[in-house]
């Protein structure tokens, strides 16, 4: 069993010109799926990926009801919405209670796109409030492609962040993108899960070792980043690494399940 806990996907009228935005921001990066859930479904099929958590981004104060309305629209057996919410809007606390009575088990928060710095002390109600309704949350970590430095969310910056977080916390991208060496001092100590998206083609191998190693099985996620990295690179990034059939299972979806409550 596979489950990828970090895609994204978009409402059929604005797919195309999501992606092809995003891309260009990116450098041009190519995209896997043309940013449907239709087409996210297929690559999952053609990729082996049982489950996906499908991951909304509020980029701002009036998208967030209408970001997870959609994203709780596509659930399904195949489909785990995870939610949003801009953390500078006034009611972002109050969307996060509404994500929660909609059944939702968690949010995505990327301090890039949402300009914000995890270690801000503004910050502290709304992990507060995470933390009490037992959400996971997801935050991009790291570099990334679309942003200049200085980067919102870097190892020790989550470091201080998840002081303030008491319920489950993911670190995308292997704790931080393109920031293994801190990932290493700051984040593999304390008890923050990292993913794996995005990792093929970016992470070397010898890096991911080491995080694997000092971080443990325990407390990695699968994860492609899809449409930007299709799961079956992933995959074939953690099958080239020093793990046990056991530890792997852990990291495509047993750890996963206990995060989801499956």
């Amino acid at each position: 069993m596979i489950i990828d806990f970090h895609t994204h996907a978009f409402p059929e009228k604005i797919a195309e010109r999501a992606i092809e935005k995003l891309s260009f921001t990116s450098g041009g990066l190519i995209p896997q799926t043309d940013g449907t859930i239709d087409s996210l479904k297929a690559l999952m099929k053609k990729d082996g990926v049982d489950k996906s958590v499908a991951l909304a981004i509020a980029t701002n104060e009036k998208q967030q009801t209408a970001v997870n309305d959609f994203i709780k629209s596509q659930e399904c057996d195949e489909i785990i919405p995870f939610g949003s919410v801009y953390p500078h809007a006034e009611n972002a606390i109050e969307e996060l209670e509404r994500i929660h009575s909609m059944g939702l088990k968690g949010i995505k928060l990327h301090p890039e796109y949402q300009q914000f710095f995890v270690d801000d002390e503004k910050m502290k109600p709304l992990y507060k409030r995470i933390s009490e309704l037992g959400l996971v949350v997801l935050f991009h970590a790291g570099e990334d492609f679309g942003y200049p430095a200085p980067y919102h969310a870097t190892p020790e910056r989550l470091r201080k962040a998840a002081k303030w977080i008491d319920s489950p916390m993911i670190c995308a991208h292997w704790g931080s993108a393109n920031m293994g060496e801190d990932v290493l001092k700051y984040l593999c100590d304390i008890p923050v899960f990292f993913d794996t998206a995005f990792g093929y083609g970016t992470m070397p191998k010898e890096r991911a070792q080491r995080i694997l190693d000092k971080k443990g099985a325990d407390y990695i996620v699968f994860g492609s980043d899809c449409p930007w990295n299709a799961p079956a690179w992933d995959i074939r990034m953690i099958e080239t690494l020093e793990l046990s059939e056991a530890e792997k299972e852990k990291i495509y979806y047993k750890n996963a399940i206990k995060l989801l409550g499956l």
